[in-house]
This record gives C-alpha cells, structure tokens and sequence, in this order.
C-alpha cells in the first residue's frame, strides 16, 4: 500500500487482492462441500463455486480493460478465513460442523460483499462503468449467497445442530445427575448417623 498514491492504483490494488481471494475460494469451497453433511449445503456451496469462477472472470475482464495483466496479490484476509473453515470442517460433528460451516461461509460472504462494495464505489469515481457493472453483478451474487446460508441456517441446519447438541450433553447430564444423587445420598448417610450419634 505504500507505493499507492491515486485512486487508479488503489482501484488495481483491491482488484488483485479480490482476484487472490476468489482463486483461493475455488479450492476452499470444494472442501467445504465435501465436508457438509446436509445435502442442502453441499448444493449450496457447490452453487456458489460456479458462481466464484464466473466472478474470476468478470474480474479477468477488468483487468484486460484496463490493460492490466490479470495477477492477484496475497489476500491474508481470506486466507485466516479459509482456514477458520478448514479447522472447523476438521472438528465438529455432523450438524454443529454445518452449522459453523455456515458461519465460516458467511465471514466470506461478508467480506467480499465489503471488497466489492468499495471497488464498485471507486469505479464510479474513475467513472469506469464497465467495472461499475460488472463489479455490480458480483456484488448482487455475494448478497444473494449469504442470504440463502442464511435461510439455510434458520429452516433447518442451526435447529438440527442444537438438537444434536442436546442429545450429545443428555448423557453427560445424566451422569452428573447420577453422580450428584449418589454423593447427597451419602450426605445424607452422613448425617443421619451424625444426627444418631448426638441423641445417644
């Protein structure tokens, strides 16, 4: 960022680091689909994956109109989200990891919707309105993703993850209400014979 000095550069600029993102994406989401239990969410991600390569186009042609060589620069921002996901695809359970898959597609979401935003926004202050429009078409893509995981999320995935969840903690509490008998069981032993041993 320090050799940017106009607003031309800073546009290139967030174009090459969209650029990385989206390629970085393409690998990610096939994990992600694989790694989703609900058949809804692996469409859902498998969905957005031909929308990611469609937008690496739109962004190539950008870059060939303004006669730049179509390259990306290092996104450290969509790579510690990617691998949050990967993390999380790697521990949790069947519907919880749908959930947090969920959630870990939505930070992406989240981003690029901002990336998007701000290239769009100064596109039009170049006055570039090829890169307006089609900057535009993706941005309205990112909105529609993430609102789709959302409704994803609230029909069915979160409310299966607490179920799984509560069924996970029942043992556990059974085992703690066990426990927890046994010792005021005890207790009471105790103070039975206590209480005997004062009225002797």
């Amino acid at each position: 960022m320090a050799n940017i000095g106009t607003l031309d550069e800073l546009f290139v600029d967030e174009l090459r680091d969209l650029y990385d993102a989206e390629k970085q994406l393409t690998k990610a989401l096939p994990k992600m689909a694989k790694a989703a239990s609900s058949e809804e969410l692996r469409a859902a991600f498998e969905e957005h994956l031909e929308q990611t390569e469609g937008q690496v186009q739109r962004l190539e042609q950008i870059f060939e109109a303004l006669g730049q060589k179509a390259t990306g620069k290092k996104c450290a921002a969509m790579a510690g989200l990617v691998k949050e996901g990967e993390e999380l695809a790697d521990d949790a359970q069947a519907a919880v990891r749908d959930a947090g898959l969920i959630a870990a597609a939505q930070k992406v979401e989240h981003y690029e919707i901002a990336g998007y935003g701000s290239a769009r926004t100064h596109a039009q202050l170049l006055g570039n309105d090829e890169a307006v429009q089609l900057l535009e078409e993706t941005l309205e893509e990112e909105k529609e993703t993430d609102q789709k995981l959302t409704e994803l999320a609230e029909s069915s995935v979160n409310e299966e993850a607490a179920g799984e969840t509560r069924q996970t903690q029942r043992p556990a509490a059974r085992a703690s209400q066990s426990a927890g008998s046994k010792t005021r069981g005890a207790a009471t032993a105790k103070a039975h014979k206590s209480s005997g041993t004062r009225h002797a």
